[in-house]
């Protein structure tokens, strides 16, 4: 956590799972367990706040132990690069595997990635298992705070895996069924929107933007109510978050949103500090050609840039940028750690491998226009005023002022393209919105790629079936 973080070795070692077990039961390596360490709020706080860390991840170029979880610092290969919006530069290593739809089971990054979340699972367990020694407020706020990032995790895994194990406590490392057993989807969006109920209802809005919040819990649930088609509870839910009390509201720059971090229009945000091994994040880095370990990774594809140049308004200048040492190909803009002088982009990270960029979960837009979605009730089109309003918002602040008058749901899905671009969204949209078979397609043949229908979902690591002895099934298609 940027603003709190507290972490230390001892909760690394209680927390961390071995290398040579499940990633979800780890054997505890140190005379100091979770029986023994958390005796009270402080105690449990620092549990919380572990959470935090594990979705924060590890910077994997200041701390080059592979078998460590680096979580949201890959997200961009598993969503944004499997979509038409991003590609390698080079087409080059497993990096390359995500935009050709060629991922095979061993790749490293999709098991780095699963590994993650369920790392963040057993810590928000571990937190869950030990609310009797909170104080009775206390322990409200807790489970609250721990119930939101479990079903956030959650939430990018079964969206991502599908049907998979679901560990809903902590369980002893010989437990193999519960680990390594495969429950359906069904199942696993019940856990994720009773925690997300219970996050609701005892969170508040007072904190900080990298802590969880009402309005956090709220726009999550609402985006699983999206996923789920229930659209009446997601519309209600970003009815609330938009009243006028709640304080969000657009950035009138669409520059501020990433480079004046905690501003109004941020709701949920992961922190991270510039300049640090434990806290600083690499993906700024290996957006940038031969600044990171890669040859560039996150590159804007042609198709991309179409979208932005038609629609985008004041926003294109500062999606995509032509890479400086490289006519022809293009970077992301949004969350440059080393700035811009020409955009005004102020430098976030002297070293732009250790980059504090936060990056933002859930913002004020993307709930204008999820509730556009809810209003829409996956129709074709609509022409409600509450919907028009949503959208004019959106398009005003990017300058393109006309007023609509109707909204086509493959308008809608447009405008989230350009609003949201490589913020890790288009990816699930189209499968959202249904479209993802017809524009994934297109887009592979129009690009001489492997694209099909079996590639809506990740394949499930090699390495998890093979400690599962056979227990742990495979995705089609792999």
């Amino acid at each position: 956590m940027k603003s709190t973080k507290i972490l230390i070795l001892l909760l690394t070692m209680v927390c961390f799972m071995s290398c040579e077990k499940t990633f979800l039961s780890p054997d505890l390596e140190t005379g100091i367990n979770g029986e023994s360490y958390y005796a009270n709020d402080g105690e449990i706080e620092t549990g919380v706040l572990n959470i935090y860390d594990g979705i924060q991840g590890v910077n994997a170029l200041k701390i080059t132990n592979n078998n460590l979880n680096h979580a949201i610092q890959v997200e961009f290969y598993v969503t944004e690069m499997r979509s038409d919006n991003t590609r390698t530069k080079s087409s080059e290593g497993e990096a390359a595997q995500f935009e050709s739809f060629t991922i095979e089971s061993t790749n490293g990054i999709v098991a780095d990635y699963y590994r993650s979340y369920y790392n963040v699972i057993y810590r928000a367990n571990l937190v869950l298992a030990n609310l009797g020694a909170a104080s009775p407020e206390k322990a409200i706020e807790f489970e609250a705070e721990a119930k939101f990032l479990r079903a956030y995790a959650y939430f990018n895994l079964v969206r991502l895996y599908g049907d998979i194990p679901l560990v809903d406590r902590i369980i002893p490392p010989l437990d193999t069924e519960t680990a390594f057993t495969r429950v359906s989807s069904a199942t696993i969006y019940e856990l994720i929107v009773s925690d997300l109920e219970t996050a609701v209802t005892g969170l508040g809005d007072a904190g900080p933007k990298d802590r969880a919040s009402k309005a956090a819990a709220q726009g999550l649930l609402a985006r699983v109510f999206l996923t789920l088609g229930r659209y009446g509870e997601a519309q209600g839910l970003c009815e609330d978050i938009m009243s006028p009390g709640r304080g969000f509201s657009l950035e009138s720059d669409f520059k501020n949103i990433f480079y004046n971090e905690g501003n109004d229009e941020v709701i949920f945000a992961i922190g991270f500090l510039p300049d640090s091994n434990d806290d600083s994040q690499n993906f700024s880095a290996e957006w940038l050609n031969a600044v990171g370990r890669t040859s560039g990774v996150n590159y804007v594809t042609a198709d991309a840039r179409a979208s932005l140049d038609a629609n985008g308004g004041n926003r294109t200048i500062l999606s995509y940028r032509e890479d400086s040492g490289q006519a022809g190909q293009y970077q992301v803009v949004k969350y440059l750690p080393n700035g811009d002088v020409s955009l005004g982009i102020p430098v976030t990270s002297p070293d732009p491998t250790s980059a504090g960029n936060d990056w933002i979960v859930l913002r004020y837009a993307d709930v204008l226009l999820m509730h556009v979605e809810a209003i829409m009730a996956g129709g074709p089109s609509t022409t409600s005023s509450n919907a028009l309003a949503s959208f004019q918002m959106v398009r005003d602040r990017a300058g393109l002022t006309t007023a609509v008058t109707s909204i086509t749901k493959e308008e809608l899905l447009e405008e989230r393209r350009v609003e949201l671009a490589f913020e890790n969204q288009r990816f699930f949209d189209l499968v959202r919105f249904g479209m993802a078979q017809d524009i994934l397609s297109a887009f592979s043949t129009a690009n001489n790629l492997g694209y099909s229908a079996t590639d809506l979902l990740l394949p499930i690591p090699q390495v998890e079936i093979g400690l599962s002895n056979g227990l742990l099934t495979q995705n089609p298609g792999y």
